[in-house]
């Protein structure tokens, strides 16, 4: 066994304990943001920033993971899980590029007029749909797990998590849209609660995955 085949091994080790860490972090300002008594004492603007930052976070994650983790652009002769599982990560990246462009408008918005009615952000339908998306790629992925390019890339606990929060992100963009009509929310209720529970499940599946990654020995590969 090469110094070199050990040195690979640890690098793809810390590049996975670095996504599971950045995932675990912003699913936290999100789950911050989501709480009620956290947006009556920060006020619009400070949970604007609290979305803004946590959706950094999920992108410097999703980066490493599309990026950096060992994934490859699926070509001819890619197996069927490794391409599931590339496009599910590629997905989800664009997801969260989108949730950076939604919560700097509502941040933005919010220090305009942090009196306007939903001012503060909710996840978008683009984003929400988005993580969706690639959330069920990863379940196809999933089921072919023995043949990803790592089999700790993905985990039933984890990809299931994932798809419950990104469900439950799109249940809170419905929640948060405005009926012209009203003028209101179409559910206030769903709007936060959705937020909160989606962040929540995201939380779980990131410490789940940081857990398994750190039981697990670095690997010679």
């Amino acid at each position: 066994m090469s110094v070199q085949t050990n040195t690979r091994g640890d690098r793809r080790h810390l590049r996975l304990r670095r996504e599971a860490w950045g995932f675990s972090v912003g699913s936290l300002f999100f789950l911050a943001g989501a709480i009620p008594f956290y947006a009556d004492w920060a006020g619009p603007v400070g949970v604007g920033v609290t979305f803004f930052v946590g959706s950094i976070f999920f992108t410097l994650a999703a980066f490493i993971q599309l990026s950096l983790s060992g994934r490859h652009v699926p070509r001819r002769g890619t197996n069927r899980a490794d391409r599931w599982d590339w496009w599910a990560a590629a997905i989800q990246f664009a997801g969260t590029l989108l949730f950076n462009v939604s919560t700097a408008a509502a941040l933005a918005a919010a220090i305009a007029d942090p009196d306007r009615l939903g001012a503060g952000w909710r996840p978008d339908a683009w984003g929400s749909a988005a993580f969706l998306i690639s959330s069920v790629f990863a379940v196809v992925a999933t089921k072919d797990r023995g043949l990803l390019w790592d089999r700790h890339a993905r985990s039933w606990h984890g990809t299931w998590l994932n798809l419950l929060g990104s469900i439950a992100f799109g249940v809170s963009a419905i929640g948060a849209y405005v009926v012209p009509q009203t003028d209101s929310l179409l559910s206030a209720f769903w709007a936060n609660f959705g937020t909160f529970l989606g962040a929540l499940c995201f939380l779980a599946a990131a410490l789940l995955s940081r857990r398994a990654i750190d039981e697990e020995p670095p690997s010679a590969e």
